[in-house]
């Protein structure tokens, strides 16, 4: 197939782009409105011509405008697929820079996809399936503290500073790390119930203080790890829509939107749903199905992507009820498979 120059592609692009729109032979006239060439009619004419005489157009008959021949249409395809995969290729490339800070990643996904769908696009912090004790380590600080080096399932690792009230020297922690880890290991934050809190206490003796410090240590950061933040983007956008866009509703939307609490716990609950039912990747909800009032005229679609096994989170775009679903769908998708490929790889 020939090489066209830029100006031939540019105006035979504009005539299927006008064809496909209306149905009707294109004449030079219209091309010159529908390009940024600002060329003659004349001159649009011998373009014209010659892409006639490559056969990329035809006339259907005499004095009439052109439409796209097969050739044509040809073209066209493969330099849209050409830009498609360009486009995804781009969207990796700009990810693939974000993956070293999962933070920054997720707020640029919910960036990238505000900009591509032109509606709200919100995308959680990852969440542990499973926050069970792995291990707990402590070691000697000073006569003052104790470091408590905690390890969740998932190598999730945190560390805590812990103030020593009583003496107490390396078998004394050493006898801590041995009954900690015999009572606590492989349990999660409700499995920790007070009868198991007492045996602990009762094994530390004079050091049951200590225990009970460990043990608010322990139980702040998992319940740390339960918890899910919120990052939103293309909140004006909304307010393209008329439907979304009238006097206390979109006020109420906004707010919504911006504060990110109902949505974190909405977004909470439907997490919990998809571990409890293994309910699938996306999920559609129309108007009242959020259950958040100032929604109600809404469509918000969710994706969910792993991180790596058990630890995952979730990604959503929320528009007027006539969204343009197939699209939304399909970006999400699509967005899903650019974050798989990034953290299977990183």
């Amino acid at each position: 197939m020939e090489q066209l120059d830029d100006r031939k592609v540019k105006i035979l692009q504009a005539i299927i782009k006008n064809y496909l729109d209306t149905g009707e032979p294109v004449g030079s006239r219209t091309i010159s409105k529908y390009t940024d060439l600002n060329l003659s009619s004349a001159t649009i004419r011998n373009e014209m011509a010659d892409l006639e005489e490559l056969g990329y157009i035809v006339q259907p008959h005499t004095s009439a405008g052109r439409i796209p021949s097969d050739k044509g249409y040809r073209f066209y395809v493969d330099s849209l697929m050409e830009d498609k995969i360009e486009e995804v290729n781009n969207m990796r490339a700009e990810l693939e820079e974000k993956a070293d800070k999962i933070e920054n990643l997720l707020k640029h996904v919910a960036k990238l996809l505000a900009v591509n769908t032109n509606y709200a696009t919100m995308v959680t912090t990852p969440r542990y399936r499973s926050r069970k004790c792995k291990f707990i380590q402590l070691t000697e600080i000073d006569a003052d503290n104790v470091l408590a080096v905690i390890v969740l399932e998932g190598n999730i690792v945190r560390n805590q500073m812990i103030p020593v009230h009583d003496y107490i020297d390396k078998e004394i922690v050493l006898k801590l790390n041995i009954v900690l880890n015999s009572f606590l290991q492989g349990l999660d934050l409700d499995e920790i119930n007070i009868g198991i809190v007492q045996k602990l206490k009762e094994q530390a003796g004079d050091h049951s203080q200590l225990i009970g410090d460990i043990l608010d240590a322990v139980a702040k950061v998992m319940a740390e790890e339960g918890n899910i933040e919120v990052y939103t983007s293309g909140v004006t956008n909304m307010l393209s829509y008329p439907e979304l866009s009238d006097g206390k509703d979109v006020k109420d939307l906004l707010f919504t939107l911006e504060d990110k609490k109902e949505l974190t716990e909405l977004v909470g609950q439907e997490m919990t749903v998809d571990e409890e039912t293994d309910n699938g990747r996306i999920q559609v909800y129309i108007g009242n199905e959020t259950e958040i009032e100032s929604m109600k005229n809404c469509s918000l679609i969710t994706a969910t992507y792993e991180l790596e096994q058990g630890v995952y989170g979730k990604v959503g775009i929320i528009g007027p009820k006539r969204m343009d679903y197939e699209k939304v769908v399909g970006t999400l998708k699509n967005m899903m498979n650019q974050l798989d490929d990034i953290f299977k790889n990183k």
